[in-house]
């Protein structure tokens, strides 16, 4: 697949261009992952991650980059005894996780249309 997708992006002064087109295009069906607060939900198994094939799984980046990550620090931190727990009931921290789940959608939505209108562009300059 790599082999033949290298064929497709050519080695012209678009090839980058398309490689990062194609392949976003091709990852966009896998599905994104969401956050949500452990206290709220039953079923454990939501806490599985498929790809690595792990029972429980927690995700974050650096804290500097999102809030959901910040609360992720602040609540593990928490939990290992490096600071004192933090002040919130479960429902609040499931509220605020929904938002940032509605927020990370609504960008990636507006980066697939921004990719959608660049590629219709780059067909009708480039046919």
């Amino acid at each position: 697949l790599q082999k033949s997708l290298s064929e497709t992006f050519g080695a012209d002064k678009y090839s980058r261009a398309r490689k990062e087109v194609l392949t976003y295009m091709f990852s966009r069906p896998m599905q994104m992952a969401l956050y949500f607060c452990t206290g709220v939900l039953e079923d454990e198994t939501l806490f599985h991650h498929y790809a690595l094939n792990v029972p429980f799984y927690t995700h974050f980046t650096s804290p500097i980059r999102r809030y959901a990550d910040i609360v992720v620090h602040r609540l593990l931190s928490a939990s290992l005894g490096a600071r004192s727990p933090l002040r919130m009931e479960k429902e609040a921290i499931q509220k605020q996780a929904d938002h940032c789940n509605d927020r990370k959608m609504a960008s990636k939505r507006v980066q697939e249309l921004s990719a959608d209108l660049f590629f219709s562009v780059f067909v009708r300059v480039r046919p």
